[in-house]
């Protein structure tokens, strides 16, 4: 009996513990999302740019930049108030009512070009992409709504 709540006493505490570094390890940035999760972040603007905060991946007052934000102007055209912040759904594969699909062209300066046929821009995507993908999707769903 000594011998059976030994195994389950290692057991459970092999388990919490399995299961605890890797909440902690995605929480920090160190684990990335699963292909198929979707992924939320709050932009707004700053000093006249896209940015938005992650404070669980160290990231406040990221930019958006080199035709991103042409992007993002375009899907908050109907979102009220969007400059003071918005929900940006986003994901590696498509999702109900996306409104955005950008195409992956290529790599460059650590970041990745992204074209999106429905408004005819391309736009880049920093490194700080990496914190959530282990390596750039070939293609990136997206959709804006009201907070």
């Amino acid at each position: 009996m000594k011998k059976l709540l030994l195994i389950i006493a290692i057991v459970s505490v092999t388990l919490l513990g399995t299961s605890a570094y890797f909440i902690y390890q995605f929480q920090h940035g160190r684990m990335n999302a699963p292909a198929n999760a979707l992924l939320v972040l709050k932009p707004y603007r700053h000093a006249g740019s896209w940015v938005f905060d992650d404070m669980r991946l160290g990231l406040v007052k990221e930019p958006f930049i080199a035709g991103i934000p042409e992007i993002i102007d375009k899907m908050v055209e109907d979102v009220p108030n969007a400059d003071q912040g918005f929900r940006l759904i986003f994901s590696a594969n498509p999702f109900p009512n996306y409104e955005a699909k950008l195409v992956w062209t290529k790599e460059q300066n650590g970041g990745n070009w992204y074209y999106c046929e429905q408004y005819d821009i391309e736009g880049w995507l920093c490194p700080a992409m990496y914190k959530y993908y282990g390596e750039a999707p070939k293609e990136l769903y997206a959709k804006a709504e009201a907070l």
